[in-house]
């Protein structure tokens, strides 16, 4: 099919039944990236089939890994080692991928070879100046005639390790200078204001990379050896995230999702959505290759508004757009502070989630760093994703409770992370529906 995608959501129904939503995004990027770092063979399943991790994986391709994918989450990668990347005949194209090209600009910064990372017009309108500049002071040469993408890295340098304290919590500005100090004279340490997701140092442990962790520092020593192995990727509670808070929002519900992410730094939407009142509960908890994962039942009832604790933001960046779904539906009023990653996401996503809300009849006053979000009655409507994945999805589930038809605009992009969305919507009980203008 052809043309800009759109949903549109009739009202009404409720979340039922037992799901199994795709892979964890930020792991099945790390997964490709160490695997081809790595000495020996690294075997991925439950990768994501999506367009930003495939991105990811045929940048790598593109620089010489012989990488076999089969299909069905799995991923067989031949490691070149740390310096066995090949020059790539052209531009290494990220797509809507900001994980991917921050991550990627710490491994070409090390590199023997020039490189030019370039993306979508989404992600070419994205800062990259939070990770230019550490890298630069690593030693890394990159050029940005904005300070967005597309990226030209020199190749040639000599890093040298560096302590760098983060001004804002960010897993993906802490992994690229991680991923930068395995290359790097000395020791590279990263001191994080609060805790962001730590997908990177678990995986780097697991392929026997030593890294130091006290308190709020991120270390490791440049020099060693990445050795290949099994990575299993847990399901994305990100993705996850959407399910949780339909079911949540609409009495009646009752909705499994199964081994479920439920990392430390991740858990943010499980936490916030207790303390509004929702009920959720884990089991079947285990842990597979160093990752925590559970089975998350979640039944409808009615929420309450709450002031959004600040140690929570970073545990649940990637969740709000779907959190302020729940703040709509909650009784009272909703608070949220110390957010301004939000801004500079694949969209401002406090604004265009305010600007949605307002469409569908629910008060708001936004903030630099955050917004109040007054519950109330949801209309029908129609609402601009602005090319955003997550707010398409969050405004998706709004549809449960809204008491109109929504019609939600330019839902292309939630190909990049959730393919089977519509898919597992329409099985679990949403009355959604695409069309293609």
């Amino acid at each position: 099919m052809t043309g800009q995608a759109r949903f549109t959501i009739q009202p009404g129904g409720t979340l039922q039944g037992v799901l199994r939503v795709p892979g964890d995004k930020s792991i099945s990027h790390r997964a490709v990236i160490l695997g081809s770092l790595a000495e020996g063979e690294t075997r991925i399943d439950g990768f994501l089939e999506a367009g930003d991790t495939l991105n990811t994986l045929n940048a790598f391709r593109q620089m010489g890994v012989p990488i076999h994918h089969s299909g069905g989450g799995r991923v067989e990668i031949g490691g070149v080692g740390l310096h066995g990347l090949s020059a790539p005949s052209g531009a290494l194209d990220l797509g809507n991928s900001g994980t991917g090209m921050r991550l990627l600009s710490g491994v070409l910064a090390a590199q023997r070879f020039d490189s030019q990372v370039v993306g979508d017009d989404s992600l070419s309108r994205r800062p990259m100046g939070r990770v230019i500049k550490p890298l630069t002071e690593m030693g890394a040469l990159i050029r940005s005639e904005d300070g967005c993408p597309p990226l030209s890295i020199q190749g040639g340098q000599t890093l040298h390790g560096i302590h760098y304290a983060m001004p804002v919590a960010s897993a993906q500005v802490k992994s690229a200078l991680l991923l930068a100090g395995l290359y790097a004279d000395g020791e590279t340490c990263v001191t994080e204001p609060a805790a962001a997701r730590d997908h990177t140092e678990r995986m780097l442990r697991g392929f026997g990379y030593a890294v130091d962790i006290s308190g709020s520092d991120i270390c490791l020593k440049g020099g060693g050896r990445l050795q290949g192995c099994h990575v299993d990727v847990p399901a994305d509670i990100s993705s996850a995230a959407f399910f949780l808070v339909g079911a949540a929002i609409t009495p009646g519900s009752d909705l499994t999702l199964k081994h479920v992410g439920v990392n430390p730094t991740r858990v943010g939407v499980l936490n916030i959505l207790g303390l509004m009142g929702a009920e959720i509960a884990l089991s079947n908890e285990t842990t597979v290759g160093g990752e925590p994962v559970a089975d998350l039942r979640v039944r409808g009832g009615t929420l309450r508004g709450i002031q959004i604790p600040r140690a929570e933001v970073p545990l649940a960046i990637d969740e709000f757009p779907a959190l302020f779904i729940a703040a709509a539906c909650a009784e009272g009023e909703t608070i949220l502070s110390g957010a301004e990653e939000l801004r500079v996401k694949e969209s401002d996503r406090i604004a265009a989630m305010a600007t949605g809300l307002t469409a569908l009849g629910i008060a708001n006053e936004v903030f630099p760093d955050g917004i109040r979000i007054q519950g109330g009655a949801l209309t029908g409507g129609a609402v601009e994703s602005f090319g955003d994945h997550r707010i398409a999805m969050s405004f998706a589930m709004a549809g449960l409770r809204a008491d109109g038809p929504i019609e939600v605009k330019g839902c292309d992009n939630v190909a990049t992370s959730f393919p089977e969305f519509v898919e597992m919507a329409l099985s679990s009980g949403l009355a959604i529906r695409v069309r293609h203008d």
